[in-house]
């Protein structure tokens, strides 16, 4: 089964477009387009990921539409790898510092798999914010928005100073990721 599943590229772009949108309906010329890929190794691949049980197929308009099956076995686990993929921590890291002076960068949430009550990602420092919004809705690929804090160094060192809550319960926990940090304490 697993020999099937990370052969081409083009399977992986498919599996990031369903994956990333679970609840989408797709045809052929759409995700063609989408994908930059041709006609024939889409089919292929959409053929292969029917049979495997990953996605189903239903005609509308006398269009064929593929979606995923929710009750394929190796759904969750699927998503995590292709999240886990697109938007790995080092690489965000890296994207970010590109826009702006990131002091430290403190990702929680959803970049490790864990619900939050808080923020996905505090960024101390400063940075385009423009650029920081186009990167959000179009470069980095999350299972819903993101929840961020952005403060100024100053800020960050009164709270932590102050054993502010907040603060604490991010940079604490264990399992939260700091890829960047800048911060003499």
């Amino acid at each position: 089964m697993l020999k099937r599943l990370f052969t081409s590229n083009t399977r992986i772009k498919l599996l990031t477009v369903f994956l990333m949108n679970p609840h989408g309906e797709y045809f052929i010329r759409e995700l063609t387009r989408k994908l930059d890929e041709q006609i024939n190794s889409v089919r292929r691949e959409l053929d292969n990921l029917k049979k495997l049980g990953f996605l189903r197929a239903k005609t509308k308009n006398r269009k064929k539409y593929y979606y995923v099956n929710k009750n394929f076995i190796f759904l969750d686990e699927l998503k995590s790898i292709i999240i886990k993929a697109v938007s790995s921590h080092q690489k965000i890291a890296k994207d970010l510092e590109k826009l702006g002076d990131i002091k430290l960068l403190a990702l929680s949430g959803q970049f490790i798999n864990k619900p939050t009550t808080t923020v996905d990602m505090l960024i101390v420092g400063t940075l385009n914010k423009e650029k920081f919004s186009n990167y959000l809705s179009g470069q980095l690929r999350t299972q819903r928005s993101v929840k961020f804090t952005i403060m100024d160094e100053q800020d960050y060192k009164y709270r932590w100073g102050c054993k502010d809550k907040f603060i604490m319960d991010i940079i604490l926990d264990p399992e939260n990721q700091i890829p960047i940090n800048k911060i003499s304490r």
